[in-house]
């Protein structure tokens, strides 16, 4: 789909907070940006208002196109620093695809 926005939405559990915000979140700023990415949603206080999960912290990132955020994730630039984010949280990731705007 021409136009569609893609994103990136993830659900995590810090488990390691200084490690997460000192040694991921500086590296991996740098490679959103080479990417366009633009942060939507940071939220630790999320609210699940249906069904039965615990969700500690949401992160919603857009990207110029579904292509991009696949482009993003596999990229060389990210797989070098998503082992930090692998030592200091779990997390549930999910590549999203938006609606085409003319639909």
């Amino acid at each position: 789909m021409a136009g569609t926005k893609g994103y990136i939405f993830a659900e995590l559990d810090i488990t390691d907070a200084a490690y997460f915000y000192d040694e991921y979140m500086p590296r991996v700023r740098p490679v959103l940006e080479k990417y366009g990415a633009k942060f939507l949603i940071g939220d630790d206080k999320p609210r699940v208002l249906e069904g039965d999960r615990i969700v500690k912290r949401i992160v919603f990132i857009e990207f110029e196109s579904p292509q991009r955020a696949d482009e993003f994730y596999h990229s060389k630039d990210y797989q070098d620093v998503i082992g930090y984010r692998f030592r200091s949280a779990n997390a549930h990731l999910y590549m999203l695809q938006g609606l085409d705007p003319s639909a």
